[in-house]
């Protein structure tokens, strides 16, 4: 199955009722401050797969990431058009609480953002916050046994969690993620700040994670792409009349087939290295 950002081939490019998409995007815009910064996108999300973005700078990557799960909903003059349905329901409906979609739908961003607290309470911060009345010990146990950090730290969970390294701080960063019990796990550049050790560690994670949850992830490594995502999205930009550039989908393939035989020129100069 490839898709592209074509809405008349996107009938013949669906999942089957088995592979029933997370989220399926129909004519999704982005406006920022009125001006157009992502095109009409048409995509479904697969459940418990690894889905890569990747492109060159501007093309949209991580402005559909946030479409996700609301987080354009807190850059003033950010616009959001079409549809994007989330297990069936439109998140842009105005009944739907972006609160509580962002519990469901965790995001690990770019940079380590560890709270500037205990290691212990950076998992048990959420969880407290929002009524949990479970064992807390044990979540905060299991959030850093699945996030692939716990033999490192169990010793010392009360340090504060940004004395780790960056490596062991984005893993934290997953742990709290995780332990709100989501989803799905948006990740925008995961590993960019990251050494190449932690980058694998990170990467390892992930294909660990995504037999719990659906991972989106925004990558400029497209050896990482290849390494790690069952499929991959490619975003490029265009030129409008005005000479502003705005980003675009231009294929979405099984990653193999996009690294091994796109299906569109534009992928295959970009992944050769002819562009971007």
């Amino acid at each position: 199955m490839t898709y592209s950002n074509n809405k008349s081939s996107q009938s013949n490019t669906t999942f089957s009722q088995q592979d029933n998409p997370v989220f399926n995007a129909e004519g999704v815009k982005v406006f920022y401050s009125g001006f157009l910064a992502l095109q009409d996108v048409y995509i479904d999300i697969p459940d418990k797969q690894i889905i890569a973005f990747i492109g060159p700078s501007g093309c949209g990557k991580s402005t559909l990431l946030r479409c996700f799960n609301r987080m354009n909903d807190l850059i003033p003059g950010a616009k959001v058009e079409g549809r994007l349905n989330y297990r069936d329901r439109n998140i842009y409906d105005p009944k739907i609480n972006s609160v509580k979609l962002r519990r469901q739908v965790g995001m690990v961003f770019q940079r380590p953002n560890p709270f500037p607290k205990s290691i212990y309470e950076n998992i048990a911060f959420g969880p407290r916050s929002n009524g949990y009345k479970g064992n807390m010990d044990e979540l905060v146990e299991d959030s850093l046994r699945r996030a692939a950090i716990w033999n490192e730290v169990k010793d010392k969970l009360k340090s504060k969690g940004t004395a780790l390294s960056g490596g062991q701080q984005q893993r934290l960063c997953i742990a709290r993620a995780i332990a709100m019990k989501p989803d799905v796990l948006l990740m925008d550049e995961p590993c960019s700040a990251l050494d190449p050790i932690s980058s694998r560690q990170v990467e390892e994670l992930c294909l660990e994670l995504k037999q719990q949850y659906t991972i989106i992830m925004v990558t400029h490594n497209m050896q990482q792409a290849s390494r790690v995502a069952d499929w991959t999205a490619f975003f490029n930009t265009e030129t409008d009349k005005h000479g502003k550039r705005y980003g675009r989908l231009v294929e979405f393939s099984p990653t193999r087939q996009i690294f091994e035989s796109p299906k569109t020129q534009e992928a295959s100069e970009y992944i050769s290295g002819r562009f971007g």
